[in-house]
């Protein structure tokens, strides 16, 4: 059976500890995703915190560290363990499908945009991993053409997944507000219209579209979103969480099928 792509919103890393309409609901996207596909080969990772300056990278290590890549938080958030294993054999798949777009490095491991949001969607921790880091230097088509060489994967048996936020601004994070501006809601529609319809090029020129500026300021949360959308081949798009919160920030995701 082919695989799905999912994209998910993950916000500030305390999203790890909480149980909340956010968090009950990566565990009810996790629940049906093993029932209805079962559990795949190997997840293939995209997150905004891996993000190169020296191209596109691969991890190879069959036991990849955990990654604490955030500070001033509460030691009780320090003391969450996600054990995954790696998946050598999926790494060498994408080295295979990117060929030269491609390049080793163990140096990182499972950051906190995976961890913290499979804590609840997949807490059993027992499906392989394998992140590949988000070039700093692709442009967004090149993202989504790297996301259509992946999709090849589904049909093997891996999962795609990526972790990002369709808004992601802290310069502006407010704290005290549990809700989003009018800009980040705005932004957050616009994004959930063009992928529900199936509108790629939108979202491959978001610079484009009103309040980009403010809700992307730099790219590195909106790009997985992007390679998620090449992956998907133009699948059909499921919303969930769309929730905005913390002034600027959007935890919306989609699963594609």
């Amino acid at each position: 059976m082919k695989m799905p792509v999912i994209f998910s919103g993950h916000g500030d890393p305390m999203i790890a500890l909480r149980d909340d309409e956010i968090t009950r609901t990566l565990a009810a996207v996790g629940r049906q995703f093993l029932t209805t596909f079962g559990k795949p080969q190997a997840i293939l990772a995209i997150s905004a915190h891996w993000y190169t300056v020296q191209g596109t990278l691969i991890q190879t290590s069959a036991s990849p560290p955990q990654i604490n890549d955030m500070f001033g938080f509460p030691r009780e958030l320090y003391e969450v363990r996600y054990p995954a294993k790696g998946s050598p054999e999926l790494a060498a798949r994408v080295q295979q499908i990117l060929g030269a777009q491609v390049s080793v490095d163990n140096d990182w491991g499972i950051d906190h945009g995976i961890w913290t949001i499979f804590v609840h969607m997949f807490p059993a921790a027992d499906i392989p991993i394998v992140e590949l880091s988000i070039d700093r230097n692709i442009t967004p088509a090149g993202a989504f053409e790297t996301g259509k060489k992946l999709s090849a994967l589904r049909d093997e048996g891996y999962l795609i997944f990526g972790s990002g936020n369709v808004v992601h601004n802290l310069r502006e994070v407010d704290w005290n507000n549990p809700n989003g501006t009018d800009k980040t809601l705005n932004f957050n529609q616009k994004i959930i219209d063009a992928v529900t319809a199936g509108d790629a090029e939108k979202i491959i020129s978001y610079e484009k579209i009103p309040d980009a500026a403010y809700a992307v300021p730099t790219p590195e949360h909106f790009l997985p979103l992007i390679y998620c959308l090449g992956a998907a081949q133009g699948d059909n798009a499921m919303v969930f969480n769309n929730v905005c919160n913390l002034g600027s920030m959007a935890m919306t995701g989609f699963t594609f099928s």
